[in-house]
């Protein structure tokens, strides 16, 4: 018996990513394709649809997808595509790091009111979902949208190219603003408050279930958010199980629900996961390794980050009293204010710039930090976290990290990410798998671990309180968070 071939592509912001494993979870290839952003005005980030296409036809070329035995698919969340009848896009995608639409958000949660639009979707009303998208166009762009005649999300318009079906999963929907998420439905009533038709969304599916076939007759299955593939890919499927904690750009810390859990002030995310019957929940925040990618250049060192770390790891924890907020473009979790800034506090002469490289890195774990209380808030408090992501390659940032979170930190063998969870989901969906929980479990393997040390934890559970009074000095021009 020939080894399975299981393909999962992962539409990203800035590429399109691929990988091609086995029945066993082992990697067999993988390929990536890049496809540029425009920023038409300030605040605003678009794409067009066609590129995410080629860039996946390459990739699934490349990984010989023709004689693959199933394909997943994953993507950026919350980005726009409106297609006409002919089902070509009108306009490039509004993508989820686009700010322009949150006068129309404000405006959706305060007609409906912030208790009710929780209760529906889990969330509340940010820019960077999709339906305030819609509603802007509504305000500005009349003509697009009385041509449209479909919505889609990122992956969603790969899948269509690829199989010629309009469909999303429910883990992806939940990014929207239009689904009922405790009910995994799209929401007439989410619907009327944004000016959707209902006529333009898609069939939903579950994660797991087949959404057509490639030309070469090979299934594809709906597929997942990125957040959600990626915790699958690391095997976060149960709500006692372990979370996952995500280092990339911005940073995110996910726990899986075996029932549905909202926050009921919207400080967490509340979406369906990747598996029949399961939800998630998580804490994201803006700025993660994107916050050390800011501070090397500026100290300098854009080349050289192992060098600024090593200097970081000549400080103690608490950096001398030295705290760093990370809100370089505003945060989600738990404050969803666009305005707030971020500050060192506390700077003195003593400090130097491994001072203000280290108060980053415990920066950032204080603010995941945040996310994880309002976890353990609504449900059981992980017993460990599996990490992935660009940040979870430093041995210092981990230590740190265990210690402000007080979890063991578990690094896998794949850094594959999302696309690596759509490959299992793609193994479901061809039969190699009976489910995406067995999926999960058969492929993950730990490679690592870091445990937090008790002094460190003692000294970051103090420095933590002086962080968590940072908040409300650095808002003073904004008001959303309030």
């Amino acid at each position: 018996m020939s080894a399975a071939r299981l393909i999962g592509i992962d539409v990203g912001t800035s590429s399109t990513k691929g990988v091609a494993i086995d029945e066993t979870g082992a990697v067999l290839a993988e390929a990536t394709r890049p496809h540029p952003i425009s920023m038409p005005h300030s605040g605003w980030s678009e794409q067009d649809p066609d590129d995410w296409w080629a860039a996946a036809e390459a990739v699934l070329n490349e990984l010989d997808a023709d004689r693959a035995d199933g394909i997943g698919l994953s993507g950026q969340m919350h980005g726009l595509v409106v297609l006409g009848a002919d089902r070509r896009p009108l306009r490039p995608a509004i993508l989820w790091n686009d700010g322009r639409s949150q006068a129309q958000a404000t405006r959706v949660e305060q007609r409906l009111g912030l208790e009710r639009l929780v209760a529906l979707s889990g969330n509340r009303a940010l820019a960077g979902f999709t339906a305030p998208k819609l509603s802007w166009l509504a305000d500005h762009e009349p003509d697009v949208l009385a041509r449209t005649a479909h919505v889609l999300l990122p992956k969603d318009y790969v899948r269509m190219r690829l199989t010629g079906e309009l469909a999303t999963d429910v883990s992806d929907a939940s990014g929207t603003l239009l689904l009922d998420v405790a009910h995994r439905a799209w929401s007439p009533e989410l619907a009327d408050a944004f000016g959707a038709d209902p006529r333009w969304l898609p069939a939903l599916h579950e994660s797991h279930e087949t959404t057509g076939h490639t030309p070469a007759g090979v299934p594809v299955a709906a597929g997942a958010g990125d957040q959600a593939a990626g915790a699958l890919g690391v095997g976060v499927t149960d709500g006692d199980g372990p979370a996952s904690l995500a280092l990339g750009t911005s940073g995110v810390i996910f726990a899986a629900r075996d029932t549905y859990a909202e926050d009921p002030q919207g400080r967490l995310h509340a979406f369906c996961h990747a598996l029949p019957g399961r939800w998630h929940v998580m804490g994201v925040i803006l700025a993660a390794a994107g916050a050390l990618s800011w501070v090397a250049p500026v100290l300098g060192d854009a080349s050289d980050i192992p060098g600024l770390l090593r200097e970081a790891a000549a400080w103690e924890p608490g950096t001398g009293g030295l705290v760093f907020a990370p809100y370089l473009s505003g945060e989600r979790t738990p404050h969803a204010d666009v305005d707030v800034r971020a500050a060192f506090v506390g700077l003195g002469l003593e400090h130097d710039r491994g001072a203000l490289v280290r108060a980053v890195l415990e920066g950032v774990g204080h603010a995941l930090r945040d996310g994880l209380d309002l976890i353990a808030a609504v449900g059981p408090r992980p017993p460990v976290a599996r990490v992935s992501g660009g940040g979870a390659r430093s041995e210092l940032w981990l230590a740190i990290l265990a210690a402000i979170l007080d979890l063991p930190l578990q690094r896998a063998d794949s850094e594959a990410g999302s696309a690596y969870g759509a490959a299992l989901l793609g193994g479901v969906t061809a039969g190699v798998w009976p489910d995406a929980r067995t999926a999960a479990q058969t492929a993950f393997i730990v490679t690592s671990e870091v445990e937090p040390d008790p002094e460190w934890v003692a000294r970051y559970a103090e420095q933590h309180e002086r962080f968590e009074r940072l908040y409300p000095a650095l808002a003073p021009f904004g008001t959303q968070g309030r």
